[in-house]
């Protein structure tokens, strides 16, 4: 099973175990795990855990938020969700890099850094589960569309680089659109079945950076289903939800689509998707944008 990486505070010891706070509580880095490319460069996957389990956190990037050394902006979140957050955001390093990089957050106070390391112990394959089902197959994390005719994402892809551009007006919601295709298997440790409960995929869209507050539809989205519905059975999705922007500025919406493994793959290192809207915010009473 994988475990994150959770690093140690600089004026005292945080334990994972840590407990949560209504507010006031720390943020820990956490180090998903690492995988190859093809072209040789390396890719590392980056989560934290918030221990204010009632309001999220805003930690802008500079001396409180940075990766070290070199660029302090490698892509990280500035927005920090409640609770345990998995592979929001990953570094991809040169093929032959070998100097070690750390993400350092520090919040009420307290200094948190993790380093992320190439030992054999945390190499995942997020491509497709560790292990193969019952039944044989492998799960591969769901197929994710930000636009309808738009690339297809797999895995957890979100970087500012691949981030589709949109434009909204203060106060005015926005409305995003997601399609989703999984084959609906799962990974886990024991390789239990599912109870047949569990949503196929579910959808969760937060803010990611931007200045003020975005109020969104609902924290886990509704898909009307276009194909399947059952374990086992090819599922193809559609959803949509509203987002709001407070002020002007410059925001980031991250989208999550979990698979029947459940958030962080149910610790198996696979399968979620993500993708990244950047939004571009303009006054109220601006004319409306067309085409976007």
């Amino acid at each position: 099973t994988l475990g994150a990486v959770v690093a140690h505070a600089q004026s005292s010891q945080i334990l994972p175990s840590y407990p949560k706070l209504a507010f006031g509580g720390t943020i820990s880095p956490a180090y998903d795990g690492w995988y190859d490319n093809p072209d040789g460069t390396r890719t590392f996957l980056m989560g934290y855990y918030s221990r204010n389990w009632e309001d999220p956190i805003e930690v802008p990037i500079g001396p409180n938020n940075h990766f070290e050394p070199g660029p302090p902006d490698r892509g990280q979140p500035t927005h920090f969700m409640p609770n345990r957050n998995f592979g929001m955001f990953s570094v991809t390093v040169p093929k032959g890099h070998k100097e070690k990089l750390w993400w350092v957050v520090t919040v009420n106070g307290v200094t948190q850094r993790v380093p992320m390391s190439d030992t054999p112990d945390y190499n995942i394959t997020p491509q497709h589960s560790s292990e193969e089902g019952p039944d044989g197959r492998y799960n591969y994390p769901a197929v994710l569309r930000l636009t309808e005719n738009g690339p297809k994402l797999q895995m957890a892809l979100a970087t500012q680089a691949n981030a589709v551009q949109r434009v909204a007006i203060a106060g005015e919601p926005m409305t995003i659109d997601f399609w989703v295709d999984d084959d609906a298997l799962h990974s886990s440790g024991s390789n239990a079945p599912t109870s047949g409960r569990e949503p196929m995929v579910e959808m969760v869209v937060n803010k990611y950076r931007g200045p003020g507050k975005v109020s969104v539809g609902k924290g886990h989205h509704h898909l009307t289903v276009l194909k399947g519905g059952k374990p086992g059975e090819p599922f193809s999705a559609k959803g949509s939800t509203t987002v709001t922007f407070s002020e002007p500025g410059e925001y980031q919406i991250h989208v999550t689509a979990n698979d029947l493994s459940g958030p962080g793959g149910g610790a198996s290192g696979c399968c979620w998707t993500t993708g990244l809207f950047k939004v571009s915010v303009k006054p109220a009473g601006t004319a409306p944008p067309t085409g976007v």
